[in-house]
């Protein structure tokens, strides 16, 4: 029984799209509303594609980046709390997080395209020299 939650997580951070998809889904089918079920979907997820970026990073150059994609969303996390506080003169925890988080969506999903390009772009050339 391990080993099957073992298969389905590796399975999900390998391919966080997937995660998407099932997450939203259920939360279609349970919400009724498809923008709500996007929010949910990408919600999830995030984490997904943020584990997904490490471990793309340590399959292709075999070393971990795990310390400074916590810094770069700590860091990120501050920005936020100062636009918000910078643009309102006040700061509302709700809207700084989701304003993050989904900013965090964007950067490691992009992150994860490009990392799958290259990955396979090396895997390529390694294989014809």
């Amino acid at each position: 029984m391990g080993s099957f939650f073992t298969t389905v997580f590796a399975t999900l951070v390998t391919v966080p799209i997937i995660g998407y998809f099932i997450v939203f889904v259920i939360a279609k089918q349970m919400t009724k509303k498809h923008r709500k079920a996007v929010h949910i979907a990408l919600d999830f997820s995030t984490v997904l594609f943020i584990l997904s970026v490490h471990y793309l990073i340590v399959t292709i150059w075999d070393f971990s980046l795990f310390w400074l994609i916590l810094i770069l969303m700590i860091v990120m996390a501050i920005l936020s709390l100062l636009l918000q506080y910078k643009l309102n003169e006040e700061v509302d925890l709700k809207k700084v997080f989701r304003g993050f988080w989904r900013f965090n969506f964007l950067l490691f999903f992009s992150a994860y395209i490009i990392l799958i390009c290259v990955g396979i772009f090396l895997s390529v050339t390694r294989s014809i020299s």
